[in-house]
């Protein structure tokens, strides 16, 4: 009897059918216990089952049957995986005690091993950690030469993905996308462990969608489900891959869709290597309510996510705008970003930073986020980070009456999103637009950008960006040729006063109401302040 539960536990791991060789390997085991191969086995199975004590106590066990045999490499092995699993689970005391008895093992044996490769690892991933990425990189491919030395594919991909990360955050994008290529050619060339394809497979997507390759992470996306739906019994990445497939379709616009795999994703539940994504999955959740106008179930989400590990910025700020709370959420889109040192972080925050400042009359503050979000798109090489920075420098620009700079930075901004194919960035993209050409004095032009805009909102179910953009269309329209900010600056030009005391008056900056002026003159089609100003009142515009 025990006899045939070994042989079908083995045939159901090698069909990876895993709760079945879970289950049938446990009772094996129950009646003759397992050699070290099969706890192994059964180690990977409860793993991907789902059953992560099941999995730790195997991987224990199959650590001590090494050891007794003098099996000092493999009993290393299995140390790090039970290291693997524990981090993963945010348990880092136990993660961090098998990683210390795996060194002083390998200490002890004082001979070279392809062991030494994989307890690398954890290093480089502590050095990402900390933000040394050059360091990290370095260990990266030091493990990477140990595996291929030793012939060890699953140390060679997972070092090979954790290189090109650290390249991509160095700003060195193109030699980090490749050798995330790499691994991904590895992957599909079969051969690694399924904890290994797994991980490769969530990272690597991760990692595109940290520079904006939503092409190569729709692509990936789509072969990691198939990979997951061909697993019978898979229970850990399938979360992860819901999230990350629930992330790309939100961005194409398949705003429906990414709520659905969003919901599977928490029926089927969190476990092992999926517990990160909870909070991925519940922030997820609330974006998609807040941009369809749904406040109090998006509020909820925000607060699940907080409570999962998953800052709720900079969504529940934008949330709080929404709800014309403006103090609110600049505070706390102010307080995000103070506490977010790293760049890639602070450029996640520094778009909706920009938005808030200036609704808030921050003008001077939004520039500098603006810049700020320029430099670090510039060195970060990520094409939405740079449609983000362009969108942002226009919204500034307006803001400030530099009507033609507002117009290149926009209409930069726009071809990057219809790019990247991102409909509701385009679509913000073009309200802007709209705004900017109102005020440049070509309403023609204008309402076709705003109809564009409105019909991908309408499509998008964008309901409370569609209801901003009508109020904006019927409450923007200037008297006259001139925007309300230029009829400001004119109704102080036409009583004699100087840029200066205009600028005071208003707050802003001298050169911004110099723009202005020069707008008027060029609006009104005259040369001087005084004909600006005959003008203004022959044709009751003050």
């Amino acid at each position: 009897m025990a006899t045939d539960a070994l042989a079908r536990g083995r045939e159901a791991y090698e069909r990876r059918a895993w709760a079945e060789s879970c289950a049938l390997l446990s009772a094996a085991d129950r009646q003759a216990p397992l050699d070290p191969d099969d706890l192994e086995r059964l180690a990977t199975a409860a793993y991907l089952a789902g059953r992560e004590e099941d999995s730790s106590s195997a991987w224990a066990r199959a650590h001590q049957e090494r050891l007794a045999r003098g099996e000092v490499g493999r009993a290393v092995r299995c140390a790090f995986w039970l290291a693997f699993a524990a981090l993963n689970s945010g348990e880092l005391a136990r993660g961090t005690g098998w990683l210390a008895r795996a060194r002083r093992l390998l200490d002890d044996a004082g001979r070279e091993c392809v062991e030494q490769g994989y307890l690398l690892l954890p290093i480089a991933f502590q050095h990402i950690g900390s933000g040394d990425y050059a360091g990290a990189a370095d260990i990266y491919g030091e493990a990477a030469r140990t595996g291929s030395r030793f012939g060890e594919p699953d140390l060679v991909a997972l070092a090979l993905h954790g290189h090109g990360r650290a390249l991509v955050r160095l700003g060195q994008v193109g030699e980090g996308v490749a050798l995330l290529d790499e691994a991904m050619v590895a992957v599909e060339a079969g051969g690694l462990s399924p904890i290994v394809v797994g991980d490769v497979y969530c990272s690597v997507i991760a990692g595109c969608l940290e520079i904006g390759d939503f092409r190569r992470a729709r692509e990936w996306t789509t072969r990691m489900t198939r990979w997951c739906d061909a697993q019978p019994g898979l229970v850990a990445y399938g979360g992860q891959c819901l999230v990350r497939r629930a992330e790309i379709l939100h961005l194409q616009g398949n705003w429906a869709e990414a709520a659905e795999a969003v919901s599977t994703a928490f029926e089927r539940g969190f476990d092992g290597p999926d517990r990160p994504a909870i909070g991925a999955a519940w922030y997820q959740r609330a974006e998609l309510h807040r941009l369809r106008g749904e406040s109090e179930p998006a509020e909820e989400a925000y607060r699940e996510a907080a409570r999962s590990g998953r800052s709720p910025q900079p969504g529940l700020a934008l949330l709080r705008l929404s709800q014309g709370q403006v103090a609110e959420a600049a505070a706390a889109i102010r307080r995000a970003v103070d506490q977010a040192a790293e760049p890639r972080l602070r450029a996640r925050l520094l778009p909706a930073h920009v938005d808030v400042l200036l609704a808030a009359g921050e003008i001077a503050d939004a520039r500098e986020a603006a810049k700020e979000l320029a430099t670090v798109a510039g060195h970060l090489g990520a094409h939405h980070l740079q449609a983000a920075a362009a969108q942002a420098r226009g919204a500034v620009l307006l803001a400030e009456g530099d009507l033609l700079a507002a117009l290149a930075a926009l209409h930069d901004a726009l071809t990057g999103w219809r790019e990247l194919d991102l409909p509701y960035e385009a679509a913000r993209a073009r309200t802007l637009l709209a705004a900017c050409l109102l005020a440049a004095g070509d309403a023609e032009a204008a309402r076709l950008e705003r109809e564009a805009a409105a019909e991908a909102l309408r499509g998008l179910g964008a309901t409370p960006d569609l209801a901003r953009l009508s109020e904006a269309g019927r409450d923007s329209m200037p008297k006259g040729p001139l925007s309300r900010r230029e009829s400001e600056v004119l109704r102080l030009l036409a009583t004699g006063r100087t840029n200066r005391t205009i600028a005071a008056a208003l707050c802003i900056s001298e050169r911004t109401v110099e723009r202005h002026v020069s707008n008027i003159f060029v609006k009104l089609h005259v040369a001087s302040r005084a004909a600006a100003t005959a003008y203004a009142y022959e044709h009751r515009l003050l």
